[in-house]
């Protein structure tokens, strides 16, 4: 593909990505609560959900996207199910400092995968810049195959970026945190972050 076509892309992705929304209040609220275990599978289901929205673009199915609305309406709840579910996981997680706290009980990977893939396929965010602003963006009609792998390659690249910061300045706030009533403070702060995340995506 043109390098300006993909410059203006990769800097328009960057900035919505690393806005806040439903999907960054998700990893930074569980990184808070839960630590970085798990963290590679959520954010991964999360980027892959940012890939399947740019397939759809690409391919010109934003009338398919339209078409199939109860199956996205359907993803869009159970998006938000999980970030309840989390939420109160969040809550109800025993108040141990982070520097004495016991290894987290094991999430399936492919379980976490999931619920991040769910949260970006609900997000009105993620839909809006697929849907709505890249044909804005780029001559969606004469992408290539390898510029759609361009596409994809520069995408996940992006998100390993954002997610990776915030994923690291969560982890950093976390380790700053010394007793269990700090830690109280924060699995329920992020709790409550994470059911607002909740809140947001079933909303719209």
């Amino acid at each position: 593909m043109d390098p300006a076509a993909l410059a203006v892309f990769a800097v328009a992705l960057f900035v919505a990505a690393a806005s806040p929304g439903p999907g960054i209040a998700a990893i930074v609220a569980r990184v808070l609560g839960r630590g970085t275990s798990g963290a590679l599978a959520f954010t991964a289901g999360v980027a892959i959900g940012d890939v399947v929205w740019l397939t759809f673009a690409v391919l010109g199915l934003a009338v398919v996207a339209q078409t199939f609305h109860g199956v996205f309406l359907a993803i869009k709840y159970l998006g938000a199910a999980y970030l309840l579910y989390l939420a109160w996981k969040l809550w109800t997680t025993p108040a141990v400092a982070a520097d004495l706290a016991v290894a987290p009980s094991r999430e399936r990977p492919a379980a976490l995968f999931l619920g991040g893939l769910a949260v970006t396929m609900g997000n009105p965010k993620v839909m809006v810049f697929y849907l709505a602003l890249l044909p804005h963006l780029l001559d969606l009609g004469r992408i290539t195959l390898l510029g759609y792998a361009e596409l994809v390659a520069l995408t996940l690249a992006i998100l390993a970026i954002v997610f990776g910061g915030y994923v690291a300045l969560a982890a950093r706030a976390r380790r700053l945190l010394r007793s269990p009533r700090a830690m109280r403070l924060v699995n329920r702060g992020t709790g409550t972050l994470m059911a607002g995340a909740a809140v947001a995506v079933a909303a719209r």
